[in-house]
């Protein structure tokens, strides 16, 4: 994984909290020493968030998704060949927790296929209903800014690919 250099104005994604904008870069004195920070506001709730530039890997600051990769995310969401394993509804929601943290965005539309996949079947507890919306707005936000559409749009195509 290359490291990004991100400027001012740049869309990123921190894991877990979604796409925010690159609203500043300042240099602070900390302990005697002086570090570089990005400031990033979260667009879907406006929250702040300092990343030291330097650490921008080990927190899994990424860049936003091109195209090629959006194609895979569609393929992603629409694969039906897998088995959501009957394991215990805490045990599935760690699991899938783990991977919305991860920020990759394979993983995160993995828990929106599952757990889609999964309501057809039966009901999902509490934990499991969060996760699907936070996957879904993790999601939408990502691909819309990706593929420069409204978040409706991606809406409506995420739910067509799950209404069959």
């Amino acid at each position: 994984m290359a490291t990004f250099t991100f400027k001012e104005g740049d869309k990123a994604v921190y894991p877990a909290h979604g796409v925010g904008e690159i609203s500043a870069i300042e240099t602070r004195e900390i302990s005697g020493s002086k570090q570089t920070f990005y400031i990033i506001k979260i667009l879907d709730n406006g929250m702040t968030i300092m990343v030291p530039t330097n650490n921008v890997k080990s927190v899994g600051l990424r860049e936003i998704i091109d195209e090629d990769q959006v194609d895979e995310v569609y393929e992603i969401l629409g694969e039906r060949d897998i088995s959501v394993d009957n394991q215990t509804w805490n045990r599935r929601y760690r699991e899938y927790m783990d991977k919305i943290k991860t920020g990759s965005v394979y993983e995160i539309a993995e828990v929106l296929r599952d757990l889609s996949l999964l309501k057809k079947n039966k009901e999902l507890s509490f934990g499991e209903r969060k996760l699907l919306d936070t996957a879904r707005t993790l999601l939408i936000k990502e691909l819309a800014i990706a593929q420069g559409m409204k978040e409706l749009e991606i809406l409506k195509k995420i739910d067509k690919i799950f209404k069959d």
